[in-house]
């Protein structure tokens, strides 16, 4: 889920929501994007691709290192909402974009949300104090605040992804859906092994899950021999990582 559905699904379908909402030009363009988990960097990700230059808000120092050395300017949104054209929120928090940034950002700012439901974007500030509001098509509103400049708010603050677009590719979705199955089938099948409570996948089956997508990509893997599998003390048929393991 985290390193498939929410960092490639999300480095497609944001700007396929983004440019279907919109038709912007994404290339040259600042982008602000408000957190650097799995979401934010495959959001990240894509903007630069299209050749925006990114800039990141982070709470967490870890998250927030990796954003600066992968090249990001990082700073706080009372920072980055002066300079950005496009916002996108990723955190799966609330209060993100609120109405102090609101007054700050660029005339025509574009803001969105991808991360959580409709409480990181401060819509409602929105609705309450702009001096207009005109629903330009479907999900896609721009209102008028009394400073004279405009936002753009997709999907009302919804998951633009979905408001705007038609979600994730069905292909990195079989990766999430495959893995609900044999979740269930392992739990149907060995009920006794688990308590009442919450618990990872175990690691073989996520692999498994990767295993079965492969072939699709026309990818070949890799067998261990039997003096390397004894070697890196593994079996050759895996699990090839610890749980603790971050891909």
């Amino acid at each position: 889920q985290s390193k498939f559905d929410n960092l490639y699904g999300c480095r497609e379908s944001l700007i396929d929501g983004i440019k279907r909402a919109t038709d912007v030009m994404i290339a040259g363009k600042v982008a602000v994007v408000a957190g650097y988990g799995d979401v934010g960097k495959g959001c990240a990700q894509a903007l630069r691709s299209f050749g925006a230059r990114v800039i990141i808000t982070e709470i967490d120092p870890i998250n927030a290192l990796q954003a600066a050395m992968e090249g990001y300017e990082v700073t706080t949104m009372e920072e980055a909402c002066k300079e950005g054209n496009i916002f996108v929120t990723t955190t799966g928090c609330t209060d993100i974009v609120q109405g102090r940034h609101f007054e700050q950002m660029k005339d025509d700012a574009i803001v969105c949300n991808i991360g959580h439901f409709d409480v990181e974007v401060d819509a409602k500030w929105l609705n309450e104090n702009a001096v207009e509001a005109v629903n330009v098509k479907p999900q896609v509103d721009r209102y008028t605040l009394r400073n004279g400049r405009h936002i753009i708010l997709l999907a009302e603050g919804r998951l633009v992804n979905l408001g705007c677009a038609m979600g994730h590719p069905s292909f990195v979705m079989s990766n999430s859906f495959t893995n609900q199955v044999l979740a269930q089938i392992e739990l149907w099948t060995n009920s006794d092994k688990y308590s009442v409570g919450v618990h990872f996948l175990p690691k073989k089956l996520d692999e498994a899950v990767a295993a079965a997508h492969l072939d699709k990509l026309c990818v070949k893997l890799t067998k261990l021999s039997d003096k390397q599998a004894k070697y890196l003390g593994l079996s050759r048929d895996g699990p090839f990582k610890p749980d603790h393991y971050r891909y």
